[in-house]
């Protein structure tokens, strides 16, 4: 058990590796930064299950979240922060210990369930490769390049591409909680495959009714854009 850690409850998933820049402006949140910067210490971050994000003390998060080290720190007008932070160790909440000025509660470190690495080599690859084909059809439609890197770990590997998937939210936090690397692999794998020949023939769509809008002289394309978003999130972002 660690010591008590102050809670950012967040309409976000934090994967350790990840990093997560924050525009901090809430009284309370701007009190658990200074205080953290003066200690030295990170912070959870736990995506909200109920309730809002900001103003809201009786805010529920989920039970597993993951402490963010704050690594670069840019002071604004009114006590505001700008905070860049990477995704460290998971935790389980335990007990909520109090709730003003902001949450605070008993923690314990989530561990990985051990597995060889060698035994997920095979695994690792395949996921690799499925994932570095969703990269090339997201690049594809929206024209913005990716710097997402996959380690060669396969822990690692497993949290970055959760971390970069284009789901909601509610799947980030399943992919969070699992207790293995290979259930994660084995789960984003799956998604991935069930996914990608729907993107492929989404793409090839796109292609060929572009090319009958530009003979028509037609550059119009918002009627892609629901079908777009469905599958790359509103803003395509591949991080």
């Amino acid at each position: 058990m660690r010591s008590p850690l102050r809670l950012f409850p967040l309409n976000a998933v934090l994967f350790p590796g990840a990093v997560l820049n924050l525009h901090v402006f809430e009284e309370r949140y701007k009190q658990l930064i200074d205080e953290c910067i003066e200690a030295g210490e990170g912070f959870g971050v736990v995506l909200i299950r109920e309730g809002q994000e900001a103003g809201d003390p009786g805010v529920e998060p989920h039970q597993v979240g993951s402490l963010a080290e704050i690594v670069e720190v840019t002071q604004l007008p009114f006590g505001r922060f700008y905070i860049s932070t990477v995704g460290r160790e998971r935790f389980r909440i335990t007990k909520i210990l109090s709730r003003e000025p902001y949450l605070t509660a008993e923690t314990e470190p989530l561990g990985e369930d051990d597995v060889d690495e060698d035994s997920l080599e095979s695994l690792t690859e395949d996921v690799r490769g499925a994932f570095l084909e969703y990269l090339e059809l997201i690049v594809a439609f929206s024209g913005a390049e990716s710097n997402v890197d996959l380690p060669a770990d396969p822990q690692s590997a497993s949290y970055i591409v959760g971390d970069a998937l284009q789901v909601a939210d509610s799947m980030k936090q399943r992919l969070l909680e699992l207790h293995s690397t290979k259930q994660r692999l084995t789960v984003e794998l799956s998604f991935l495959r069930r996914l990608l020949p729907q993107l492929r023939k989404l793409l090839e769509r796109r292609e060929r009714e572009l090319e009958a809008r530009r003979e028509r002289g037609d550059d119009d394309d918002e009627s892609y854009r629901g079908d777009q978003e469905k599958f790359f999130g509103k803003y395509f972002s591949a991080n």
